[in-house]
């Protein structure tokens, strides 16, 4: 019973304080959007936003490794393995600028999909083959734009929390565009709220790894099925690693 209150009380924070900070985003756009193209300022706040949604839950103890390996000066194709919905906020606590690619659904989202869209996140409706070829075009845009593109290429929230196969989308875009491919790895997010479930489920670690990028020179030559599996054993092998830790 004392979880289930904690999980209403954390979804009705997160649906009545955004009705305040998306009128605040709505503002810095309007204030900022002539001299910050890459609405760079709105980022830094869209972090604080969602990040402030894991630090007001003391029992999610997030733990970041490698944040200096971000250049925010840098676009590239950032790729992160996929556990739970909380995933994305806690990637805003690296307070690092990028889009994101996310299901279409999300975008309907009232407030915080609205606030996906003033930061020109990139839209997918998955299973769709027009959706896929704009989807393509617009993170080809936001890279050629200066801006990092985030996708999840396992596509889905892993349900046991092990990185599944991978996509071969975002190693096709950093092909393409001749841009690094930076990985991120998560751990503990499933614990903390599991794909199909929306209690709280006490104390948990959640450990964040960003790895060396991986420049588009160590790549060039492969054909993009090793490319792809090539990051996924790096990932996995990170993986294991945050996980004997954490055990």
């Amino acid at each position: 019973m004392k979880n289930r209150v904690i999980a209403v009380a954390w979804f009705t924070f997160v649906g009545v304080s955004s009705v305040v900070f998306f009128l605040a985003a709505l503002l810095i756009k309007l204030v900022t959007m002539a001299f910050d193209r890459r609405l760079v300022i709105l980022q830094q706040f869209t972090c604080f936003w969602g990040a402030l949604y894991t630090w007001i839950i003391p029992a999610w103890r997030i733990r970041i490794q490698g944040r200096e390996l971000l250049d925010s000066k840098k676009a590239a194709v950032v790729i992160s393995n996929h556990q739970s919905l909380l995933d994305i906020l806690v990637l805003f606590n690296l307070f690092f600028h990028f889009k994101f690619v996310s299901k279409s659904e999300i975008f309907r989202v009232p407030l915080i999909g609205w606030n996906m869209r003033l930061n020109r996140y990139i839209e997918l409706k998955r299973g769709d083959k027009r959706s896929i070829a704009k989807m393509m075009q617009d993170c080809k845009k936001a890279l050629a734009g200066g801006s990092s593109v985030l996708i999840f290429p396992e596509g889905t929230r892993s349900p046991d929390g092990n990185i599944r196969s991978f996509k071969p989308g975002a190693f096709i875009l950093a092909s393409e565009e001749k841009v690094p491919i930076q990985p991120i790895v998560i751990s503990g997010t499933n614990k903390a709220l599991p794909k199909y479930s929306i209690n709280f489920h006490g104390r948990c670690d959640i450990l964040v790894q960003v790895m060396p990028e991986i420049a588009y020179e160590q790549f060039a030559h492969l054909p993009v099925e090793e490319t792809t599996e090539m990051v996924r054993e790096k990932m996995l092998n990170e993986f294991e690693n945050l996980r004997s830790g954490q055990a």
